[in-house]
């Protein structure tokens, strides 16, 4: 007996050194370590007639002191492998001594059985981490002394876990013998079960099947994938997974307080604007000051964030301005405009060109003139003038026609050959059709030979 009594307590030792945590899906495998009690007397035995003197089933069911048979050791072994949906398959053994047949002392008769059967737990039901209560039903086969014979077994026990590792059993087993003339026997027994066998690649504490990161050691609060930086999130969810960041922005950090992540800040260390991705705008042109060469002075993009100068101040920016070093009008887009008495001066100066008789030349006394005329061109560098062509009305109206449009031609060119824009300038010959005087009176028909530069509308 003593031998026996070793081989239990080394069996649980192995077990122990291996145990994990509660038996389930996780943890398959499970051992129960303890003592038990063999009891004859409420297996209603009467028919065995002078073998034992017994009660009623369940008379005297707690009646510890007649009738129990107890071994002081560890005298009990169950193994355990959890088969799913709250079932175990389970082989069991145990030794005991017999001197107590129920009313009938026994001389110290030898007591082994062995067996198999399924158990349910009712855990997963109650949704318990404590409170496990189980049925179970088996077959089984008893040895007393020389004598032995089969048995069908119902169980009914109940687990409470002490944390996840270690759980105290009782149960209570009614065995009762295929033979008619055999014994039937309540066995009951106490002790711990230790659970194992489960599978946790990544050594995390987070067993396979619930691990939703396998392969890589993580935290049980977050179903064992890993918080690399620390911030609550998962690093599959965490677009930072190596910096410690917010879960709005989906675990990234925002340095700068802005409302935007980092990763999408072109400005992360400086508080700025959502339409700016992140950067400030210290004039607020809408140009980030990163990209605006005048930061804090309004201007369009256009112009790298600095405003357009207005040289001649004159309420038109030089980029619009058509005169930019002369002030002018905005309805003339900066330039200024010829005005009644300029237009007249122009004249004054034009009817003073002469040309030799009957020809386009100029004659060398309109130098005076014509040098005027520019200089009152130049100061309206966008305005457009013709030069007109007019004659009196002696000779042929053809000739007086194609003389206006060569002297008017003439006038021209000598403009642009001494510094006036081509583009600025047209001519044209109206021969005696637009006369200011009477053809009738030399004065007159004086006044009738002319040059004009008007403004072109």
């Amino acid at each position: 007996m003593k031998k026996l009594n070793t081989l239990f307590l080394l069996l649980a030792l192995i077990m122990g050194v291996v145990s994990t945590q509660a038996q389930d899906q996780n943890n398959p495998w499970a051992v129960v370590i303890g003592t038990n009690a063999v009891d004859f007397y409420p297996a209603a035995n009467d028919n065995i007639p002078g073998e034992i003197n017994s009660g009623d089933i369940f008379d005297e069911y707690f009646n510890v002191t007649d009738h129990y048979n107890i071994v002081p050791s560890l005298s009990f072994l169950e193994v355990k492998r959890y088969v799913g949906d709250g079932f175990s398959a389970r082989v069991f053994g145990s030794i005991n001594q017999i001197d107590k047949l129920g009313d009938v002392s026994a001389d110290d008769l030898s007591f082994y059985n062995l067996g198999a059967g399924i158990d349910y737990n009712f855990k997963e039901l109650l949704n318990s981490d404590v409170i496990d209560p189980f049925l179970g039903i088996g077959v089984g086969y008893f040895w007393l002394d020389d004598n032995g014979a089969s048995t069908f077994d119902s169980d009914l026990g109940i687990n409470f876990w002490f944390s996840d590792y270690v759980a105290f059993t009782v149960k209570s087993s009614y065995k009762t013998a295929f033979e008619d003339d055999n014994f039937d026997y309540f066995q009951h027994t106490a002790g711990l079960t230790i659970a194992f066998g489960g599978t946790d690649t990544d050594g995390d504490g987070v067993y396979d099947k619930n691990d939703d990161c396998p392969d890589t050691p993580g935290l049980v609060e977050f179903n064992g994938c890993p918080d690399s930086d620390g911030d609550g999130i998962t690093d599959s969810e965490d677009e930072c997974p190596n910096t410690a960041g917010l879960a709005e922005f989906n675990g990234c950090p925002d340095t700068d307080g802005d409302g935007i992540a980092d990763p999408k800040d072109e400005c992360p260390d400086e508080a700025g604007s959502k339409m700016l991705n992140g950067c400030p705008d210290a004039d607020d042109d809408g140009l980030a000051d990163k990209e605006d060469e005048c930061p804090n002075e309004a201007g369009p993009e256009a112009n790298n964030g600095c405003p357009y100068p207005d040289t001649d101040n004159d309420g038109v920016l030089d980029k619009d301005d058509m005169c930019p070093d002369v002030a002018g009008t905005v309805s003339n887009n900066g330039c200024p405009e010829v005005t009644e008495e300029v237009q007249k001066e122009l004249n004054e100066y034009a009817k003073t060109i002469n040309f030799n008789t009957g020809e386009t030349t100029i004659t060398e006394d309109s130098a005076e003139a014509l040098e005027a005329i520019i200089a009152i061109l130049d100061e309206y560098p966008n305005a457009k003038f013709t030069v007109e062509g007019h004659t009196d009305s002696v000779g042929s109206a053809q000739n007086n026609m194609r003389l206006s449009e060569a002297r008017a031609l003439s006038v021209k060119a000598y403009l642009v050959e001494n510094g006036v824009d081509e583009f600025r300038l047209s001519s044209a010959g109206y021969g005696e059709e637009r006369p200011v005087a009477t053809n009738d009176t030399r004065a007159g028909r004086a006044e009738n030979r002319r040059v004009e530069i008007n403004l072109k509308k």
